[in-house]
């Protein structure tokens, strides 16, 4: 199974104050965070983390990654530092990507795209970075971790709402 996330930003204070995430402490907040992960993805699966995944203050990439279910692809966002993207437990590590999954043709990106590939043919574009504020927009999800309960989402959840948030 396939699942998507973003802007978690394990480890950076500022989402405690400016994302008013209802936790007490970043450390309350990364255990949280992971707790929701490990819920919802299995050893077996996927995840697309579509960037600002961690503040190097939550310590060594490696080791939170290791905590992660799944297999981790990092699409970077702008607050990914590098020691974040040379992080061995990615799978892979990109700006971009695109992804068959079933009939439908997926467009990952840390930035909310105006027009996307093949997007009059039906393609889906997936981001993260907008922290669930943007206007919804047709076939166009915000998988940001505050436009989703604080969790990962499959595609399938997100195609059974719309582009509701």
């Amino acid at each position: 199974m396939i699942h998507f996330t973003s802007d978690t930003h394990f480890g950076d204070p500022r989402v405690l104050r400016i994302d008013r995430r209802p936790f007490a402490n970043m450390a309350e907040h990364d255990e949280a965070l992971i707790e929701n992960w490990n819920q919802m993805v299995s050893t077996e699966d996927e995840v697309w983390h579509l960037g600002d995944f961690m503040s190097l203050r939550a310590g060594d990439p490696d080791l939170l990654l290791a905590r992660l279910n799944g297999a981790k692809h990092l699409v970077i966002g702008n607050n990914d530092p590098v020691a974040v993207t040379e992080a061995k437990g990615w799978a892979s590590v990109q700006h971009y990507a695109e992804l068959r999954a079933g009939e439908h043709l997926l467009v990952l990106c840390h930035y909310a795209f105006r027009t996307w590939n093949k997007m009059g043919k039906g393609s889906i574009d997936l981001h993260g970075h907008s922290h669930g504020r943007l206007k919804p927009v047709p076939r166009q999800f915000d998988v940001g971790v505050d436009a989703r309960g604080l969790h990962p989402v499959r595609l399938e959840d997100l195609l059974k709402t719309g582009s509701k948030r």
